[in-house]
């Protein structure tokens, strides 16, 4: 009897302790989404009202160098530098930073942009990887905004400590090399550095799109086409919640993380000041902005970290199970590593809003939340093999969870539908709507596995890879 109330007392436990976790998270996605759609209107607003054209003419215009690191990008290196180089923007240079890749990447660059060695006196203000063959530059008047650097392997965080070494702008436009830049995304990213008046923009992120299946053409995006792989199709609806709706609400409370990898704008002289991008961490692009905010806040500086809803910049995603668990796996280690590395900021009044409520948040739904469904999955597995189970309330439950899924999933569609619009075409709709009901069931279940995967590599395997991620090329060019 002693024992039975004591299995019974551990199951109330967990049955509150599921209970209060479930009414949290679907409490903060609403939340979020409500805080989302206030920030995407005003947004909009605001923005009727600026004339880009000044900053694309204006010889004041700040100063941004792209910095792009590159490793065996043969496939697609010379058109993405072209993309990158026909940025509608008055006061920028690119820099792209060949990371000892080991195919023809730099052959292929000095031979399409007519590249000369050059003696350039570099200023190492965060340390580096040796340059191997060091730097170019074009012989070419048409491509003087172009510096290719040559370094030896260091990794993706190395080479863009390379690239801050190189620059000479006031801002750092950090992208991957395989991204596509609309014309226009400069105008867009630099402007809240130069609204805000009351406090210091550290760092301004921007809407990563998926183009896969899209029409590109020498490196400007042609037509955005939907995928036929379920895969690339769910990933499109995920990157739609993710950016559109959480985010955007994490940008209106100035609490947001992470920026993505992808394409961020960061001030040069903050990003210095915390010594750069950390090597020693696959999850680089959420550490050094979580590392900028605390530097700030122990100095008690006001700044803000911006987000742009624009659909600036499009990438390729992967179709593949495997590379999309490597992926997550990554993403799941790297957000290990950065709450660990700053822990001290967790539920310290010191950090305000970042300790009291993001660095929790980050920890209990995003760190946390993938233990915690495995744990109730074997949970659910025990009950059912342990005690007479109410099969209405569980199958209830279920469809409870799945419909909010949906509820979630059409409220980031609809966000899309009537903001920017960027999925127009005939029959696009329907596939998105039909995309929503099976997503739970194509993609989740792999993000789900992934995460476990990482908590597992993070503790016990010592090998902790950046992970691989294929390209097939985004470049379609008319036959």
């Amino acid at each position: 009897m002693e024992f039975d109330h004591i299995l019974s007392s551990i199951l109330l436990t967990f049955h509150y302790f599921f209970l209060v976790f479930t009414v949290l998270i679907v409490g903060s996605y609403i939340i979020l989404a409500f805080l989302s759609s206030k920030e995407t209107k005003s947004y909009l607003k605001k923005n009727s009202f600026v004339n880009y054209k000044d900053l694309i003419t204006s010889s004041i215009a700040p100063s941004i160098s792209i910095i792009a690191p590159a490793y065996n990008e043969s496939l697609n290196i010379v058109e993405n530098v072209r993309s990158l180089l026909s940025t509608h923007y008055v006061n920028y240079d690119v820099i792209i930073v060949n990371d000892g890749s080991k195919d023809d990447s730099l052959e292929k660059l000095i031979k399409a942009y007519d590249l000369e060695h050059v003696e350039y006196l570099i200023d190492y203000k965060v340390p580096t990887q040796k340059l191997r063959a060091g730097v170019f530059k074009s012989k070419n008047p048409a491509f003087e905004k172009l510096t290719v650097v040559d370094k030896e392997n260091g990794g993706k965080a190395d080479a863009l400590n390379c690239g801050i070494n190189i620059s000479q702008s006031r801002y750092l436009a950090c992208i991957d090399v395989d991204c596509l830049l609309l014309e226009d995304s400069l105008q867009r990213m630099v402007k809240p550095f130069l609204e805000y008046t009351d406090r210091k923009v550290i760092a301004s992120g921007g809407v990563i799109r998926i183009a896969n299946s899209c029409k590109i053409v020498d490196g400007k995006l042609i037509e955005v086409n939907f995928p036929d792989k379920w895969l690339e199709r769910a990933q499109i609806l995920e990157y739609l919640r993710s950016f559109l709706l959480g985010r955007m609400a994490w940008a209106r409370l100035n609490g947001l993380l992470v920026i993505s990898g992808a394409f961020g704008l960061f001030d040069k002289e903050i990003a210095i000041e915390v010594g750069g991008y950390d090597t020693k961490t696959v999850g680089e692009d959420m550490e050094i902005i979580v590392r900028m905010r605390k530097y700030m806040e122990e100095r008690n500086l006001k700044y803000k970290v911006a987000y742009i809803p624009d659909p600036l910049c499009w990438t390729e995603a992967p179709d593949d199970k495997k590379i999309i668990i490597s992926q997550r796996n990554r993403w799941t280690r790297g957000t290990i590593e950065t709450l660990k590395m700053h822990k001290e900021i967790g539920l310290n009044p010191k950090y305000r809003l970042l300790g009291m409520l993001s660095f929790p948040y980050w920890f209990i739904f995003e760190r946390m939340a993938p233990l915690i469904e495995v744990t109730g999955m074997f949970y659910f597995i025990f009950l059912y093999f342990y005690q007479d189970l109410s099969w209405s309330f569980v199958i209830g439950l279920f469809l409870l969870a799945y419909l909010f899924s949906l509820l979630f999933s059409f409220v980031a569609i609809f966000t899309e539908e009537f903001t920017y619009h960027q999925y127009f075409k005939k029959g696009i709709g329907i596939k998105l709507v039909l995309t929503v009901f099976l997503e739970p069931f194509i993609l989740h279940p792999l993000v789900l596995y992934a995460a476990m995967r990482g908590n597992y590599d993070y503790y016990f395997n010592k090998k902790k890879k950046w992970g691989v991620m294929v390209r097939k090329g985004l470049t379609k060019k008319d036959a």
